[in-house]
């Protein structure tokens, strides 16, 4: 039998279990359409299950500070009001922007991703 059959069904079985004796009614989500965590949607799809993974462990993978430096900067960006200050935010944003790919990159090199 194919072993990622066996995890789902043991999966399933587990699920079934905890639903019959309550434990799963006794989230406070439950029942309900789960909540998108802020950052889902501008984290590239490689990464988003990883990322997920890590943060209910408590662990911040370093990306994903990167990715929060980027947004900063993109809103610093937004709401400069002098030249000067827009040319050195979009230089610090495209430098942040090249360490980003070269990451991912190297990431994708390792098959890490």
């Amino acid at each position: 039998m194919n072993p990622l059959q066996l995890r789902e069904d043991e999966i399933g079985r587990k699920l079934d279990e905890a639903h019959r004796s309550g434990e799963l009614s006794t989230a406070q989500s439950y029942g309900k359409p789960m909540l998108s965590d802020a950052g889902w949607e501008q984290t590239p799809d490689e990464f988003r299950m990883g990322f997920k993974i890590l943060k209910n462990a408590g662990v911040v993978p370093p990306e994903v500070e990167l990715f929060h430096q980027r947004a900063q900067l993109r809103a610093a960006l937004a709401a400069a009001s002098t030249e000067p200050d827009r040319l050195a935010l979009q230089k610090s944003l495209s430098e942040l922007e090249q360490r980003i790919s070269l990451r991912l990159e190297a990431l994708r090199a390792s098959g890490s991703l």
